[in-house]
C-alpha cells in the first residue's frame, strides 16, 4: 500500500510485485523491549531496476577493494546512466553529480506530500535515487517539523525537517567512494556539488511548496516568507499537513475568511484560530493576484491536482492489518483502490473517515523496523 501511495503521487520508488501470507508463526519483538508476540509469516516480492545503494560502494571503498569498486561504478553508468559516456574521463564526476541531483529531487518530492523515511542511512539510499527499504516510514499528520515515524529514532535524526540534511550527509559519505578515481580538479567539482546541495535544495523545496499553493512563478524571498508564515501557523495550531493544503485548494478565495464556510473545512477551521491567520490570508490573496492569468477556478483545480485528499495514514493501515490477521483482506483491497487515485474524492472513503481528523486512538500508534 505504501508503494502504491508513492507511485500515485509521482514519487520514484521500488515496487511490490506480490505479497504472500503464510500460516507459519514467527516471533516479533516489534519495539525491542522484550515483549515478543507471534505473528504470521509473510514475504514481499520487491522489484526495482537496481538495488545498488550508497552502501554498496561504501563497503568496497572501506575495504580498499578498488578494482571491484571501479567495475561497479562502470557497471552502474553503463546499465543505468546511459547519458554518460562510459569512456569519458569525467564519467565518475558526472555520475556523482547526477546521483546528487536526483537524490535532492527525491527527498523534495517526499517532503511535498509529508512523507518521512524512518531510517535514512546510506544503506537505504539508492544509486538510482528511488525510494527503497521503507521500514518505519510515515506520512505526517499534524504538521510537526520534528515528526519522527520510527519509535527507535529517539534523537530524531531522521525527522521531517532533517531529511534533506541527512541526504546531504549521506552524499558526503558516498563521495568518499569516488575520490580514489578523481583528479584534483574533479575532487573540487564533487566538493562544489556538495556545497551547493543545501542552497539548491531550499530553492527546489520552496518551488514544490508554492505549487501546493497553486502558484507557478517563484517570487524568491516573498514566497519564502509566505510559506514560513503558513507553516508556522500550521505548527502552532496543530493542523493536518495533508488536509490543510487540500482544503486550501477546495475552498473559494471569497470564502477563505468566512467563519461559517470555514466550519465546513476542519483543518482550515483550526488554522483560522491562529491570531495571524488574517495576515496569512492577506499575503496569500495578494500573491494570487500577482500570478498572471490565474483564475480562482484554475487555482483550485491546480491545487487539487497537486495535493492528495488521501494518504496512507498509520491508523488506516492498522485497521486493514487487524482485519487481514483474521483473513479478511477487504480493507486492504479497498485501500489499494483508494490510494491508486488519491486526488479523486471517493464517497466510500469519505464515509470511512479517510479525509476526517484522525481518531483519538491513532495517536498512540508506533512503528519500528519490525512493524
Amino acid at each position: 500500500l505504501h508503494v502504491v501511495t508513492a507511485v500515485s503521487q509521482g514519487i520514484p520508488t521500488s515496487r511490490a510485485a506480490a505479497l504472500v501470507v503464510s500460516d507459519d508463526p514467527v516471533l516479533r519483538d516489534q519495539f525491542y523491549n522484550g515483549f515478543s508476540k507471534t505473528e504470521r509469516a509473510a514475504v514481499v516480492l520487491r522489484l526495482a531496476p537496481s538495488w545498488f545503494r550508497f552502501g554498496s560502494l561504501e563497503i568496497l571503498a572501506h575495504n580498499r577493494e578498488l578494482t571491484s569498486l571501479k567495475k561497479l561504478l562502470d557497471f552502474i553508468i553503463i546499465e543505468h546512466y546511459s547519458q554518460i559516456n562510459p569512456q569519458d574521463d569525467s564519467r565518475y564526476v558526472q555520475l556523482f553529480c547526477q546521483v546528487a541531483q536526483k537524490t535532492m529531487d527525491l527527498v523534495v518530492c517526499w517532503q511535498s506530500v509529508g512523507f518521512v523515511h524512518g531510517v535514512l542511512n546510506t544503506d537505504n539510499m539508492s544509486m538510482l535515487a528511488i525510494t527503497i527499504d521503507y521500514g518505519p516510514f510515515g506520512f505526517m499528520e499534524t504538521y510537526d517539523p520534528h515528526f519522527v515515524p520510527n519509535s527507535s529514532d529517539k534523537e530524531a535524526r531522521y525527522c521531517f525537517d532533517r531529511q534533506l540534511q541527512i541526504a546531504e550527509w549521506n552524499l558526503q559519505k558516498l563521495s568518499e567512494a569516488f575520490i580514489p578515481f578523481l583528479d584534483e580538479t574533479q575532487v573540487i567539482q564533487v566538493r562544489t556539488e556538495l556545497q551547493n546541495f543545501g542552497p539548491s535544495a531550499k530553492v527546489k523545496q520552496r518551488s514544490a511548496f508554492i505549487k501546493k499553493l497553486g502558484l507557478n512563478e517563484d517570487k524568491d524571498d516573498a514566497d519564502s516568507q509566505l510559506l514560513t508564515l503558513l507553516l508556522q501557523l500550521m505548527e502552532e495550531t496543530g493542523t493536518d499537513f495533508t488536509m490543510t493544503f487540500r482544503q486550501l485548494g477546495e475552498i473559494a478565495l471569497a470564502d477563505i475568511r468566512n467563519p461559517q464556510i470555514l466550519n465546513e473545512y476542519w483543518s482550515l477551521k483550526r488554522l483560522s484560530s491562529h491570531p495571524q491567520y488574517p495576515s496569512f490570508t492577506e499575503a496569500y490573496l495578494k500573491r494570487i493576484e500577482e500570478e498572471r492569468g490565474l483564475t480562482d477556478a484554475g487555482r483550485r483545480q491546480l491545487m487539487c491536482q497537486m495535493n492528495p485528499r488521501y494518504v496512507l495514514r498509520n491508523w488506516m493501515a492498522q485497521s486493514a492489518i487487524e482485519k487481514a490477521e483474521k483473513d479478511d483482506f477487504s480493507e486492504v483491497q479497498f485501500l489499494l483502490k483508494v490510494l491508486q487515485n488519491p486526488y479523486t474524492i471517493c464517497e466510500e472513503a469519505e464515509e470511512k473517515g479517510y479525509a476526517d481528523p484522525p481518531p483519538e486512538w491513532s495517536h498512540t500508534i508506533r512503528v519500528s523496523c519490525s512493524s
